[in-house]
């Protein structure tokens, strides 16, 4: 195979549609190592919640990108970028098959596609917007989608440090973020890429959640939660905000009981669901798997998909 061009197997889905199986299954048959793709599995100590691939399974083969910050650290997309781009760099030159897996979609656009520097925060502007919004809830969305439609659909009305970011590089750049991204990124060069989806049936992946949901209180996450508190990590460190951990320190916190932790958390994790295959939906790059990543019939199949894309690639090399 010719040096300049290496494969890519790239695999994303919604929560709990079996990504890390259908990963570990195509490792194993293609010499592949997994660089993870989820934003909350790169928090030390946040295993159960996370549903974080067993210490055992990360021991089989090389699995990159876990544990590589502290609860109440920021990892942004633009170091998961620079990381993982090392990481694939490193893997390629053994000769083995990156994997990259996961449900962070900003993430991997940021690693495929990469991303625009970025003024510098100015808090002159930012206190004005926050102003603003303080003043007329919503009026913050409604200016970005007024300006740059495209990225008013990308972001949630309610998430405000996204709404002032994207603003704020708006003033600083005078022109859409969609267009300032377009001209200063530097996308991943030196790959062929193969991109599998997994999608689940809507009503089986609502039930495989709850399920999962019951099972992770039910294996320890208030015994997790109540050790990362004890380290320092409260309400206050962002990565405690997620879904299941949030909960968690609600019943800790005697707000809520067991039962309603654990029904809202699957209520929260199954509008998350929603929102990954959203943003997936609008690749068209994506080869999409019916079922679930655990199904010995979508690892056949995802198997000859990944074969076809290694064959071709070898042919393409070639010539």
């Amino acid at each position: 195979m010719s040096n300049s061009i290496s494969p890519l197997l790239v695999v994303v889905g919604p929560t709990a549609s079996g990504k890390s199986a259908l990963s570990l299954h195509l490792a194993e048959r293609f010499s592949g190592e997994i660089v993870n793709c989820d934003s909350l599995q790169v928090y030390r100590g946040m295993d159960i919640g996370t549903a974080k691939p067993s210490l055992a399974e990360r021991q089989s083969l090389p699995h990159f990108l876990f544990d590589v910050r502290n609860p109440d650290q920021v990892f942004t997309s633009g170091e998961y970028s620079r990381l993982g781009r090392l990481v694939l760099a490193e893997v390629t030159s053994r000769g083995h098959l990156p994997i990259v897996t996961g449900g962070a979609g900003f993430y991997l656009k940021a690693l495929l596609e990469g991303l625009f520097p970025g003024p510098q925060r100015s808090e002159a502007v930012r206190e004005r917007l926050v102003q603003l919004e303080q003043r007329r809830p919503g009026i913050l969305h409604r200016i970005l989608t007024c300006w740059d439609a495209h990225t008013g659909l990308r972001i949630h009305s309610n998430d405000t440090n996204k709404l002032i970011r994207a603003l704020e590089v708006m003033v600083a750049e005078r022109q859409t973020l969609v267009s300032a991204f377009r001209k200063k990124r530097k996308a991943l060069e030196g790959f062929r890429i193969l991109k599998l989806g997994i999608r689940p049936d809507r009503g089986l992946l609502r039930t495989r959640i709850c399920d999962r949901s019951q099972r992770i209180f039910d294996e320890g996450l208030i015994e997790e939660v109540r050790a990362l508190r004890a380290q320092g990590y409260g309400p206050e460190a962002k990565a405690m905000e997620s879904v299941g951990y949030k909960q968690a320190q609600s019943y800790l916190d005697q707000k809520t009981g067991i039962e309603e932790a654990i029904s809202d958390t699957a209520l929260r994790t199954s509008q998350y669901a929603k929102r990954q295959m959203t943003w997936f939906k609008r690749d068209s790059e994506i080869v999409w798997l019916e079922g679930f990543g655990d199904d010995p019939a979508v690892q056949s199949l995802a198997e000859s998909h990944l074969k076809k894309f290694l064959t071709e690639l070898i042919s393409f090399s070639s010539h």
